[in-house]
């Protein structure tokens, strides 16, 4: 298989998919190392095609997504926060698709999140907490910006009353 080949192959393995596919996923089925499939990914995404990495796996935007509502959250809270900020957002029917954060020297920095369910926030805090590492918002003094996908604006002002109750949502 070249190269192309193998990009079509990852192409199609993700829009197959009904849940974010790993790099070492990815690296197995098609006999190649998982920086191979890093190189591949960042390939896919210079053509054009979106990819979104995830800290479950790599995603590729079902087709109609564009139909729901995005909306974006401007949030503030401690590590300790986290939690119950992803929850009151999913639980009411809400996709947190990325976090944003403003860094002093890089600018904008952004990650994908792509959680939409209790489960899913609960895998990101254990990854969270077993990584040792700090969420982004360290370095904004927990100010951070989230992207969100609903399906309608009702459910929207849901989450930004119940954010709001909770002293998380800046307005």
């Amino acid at each position: 298989m070249d190269t192309k080949e193998r990009r079509t192959a990852i192409l199609n393995i993700l829009m197959g998919a009904a849940k974010p596919v790993t790099g070492t996923v990815l690296a197995k089925k098609l006999g190649v190392s998982r920086q191979i499939i890093v190189g591949d990914i960042a390939l896919l995404r210079a053509s054009g095609i979106d990819v979104y990495a995830t800290p479950q796996g790599y995603v590729v935007p079902a087709k109609g997504e564009d139909r729901k509502i995005r909306a974006t959250l401007a949030c503030h809270h401690t590590r300790e926060g986290t939690g119950d900020e992803l929850n009151i957002i999913v639980d009411n029917g809400g996709k947190v698709l990325d976090v944003v954060v403003e860094h002093p020297l890089y600018g904008e920095i952004r990650a994908n999140l792509m959680l939409s369910s209790r489960r899913e926030v609960d895998e990101f805090l254990k990854k969270l907490a077993l990584s040792g590492a700090e969420p982004l918002s360290i370095v904004t003094g927990g100010v951070h910006l989230h992207t969100v996908e609903i399906s309608d604006r009702q459910a929207l002002e849901k989450i930004e009353e119940q954010l709001k109750a909770n002293g998380i949502l800046l307005k």
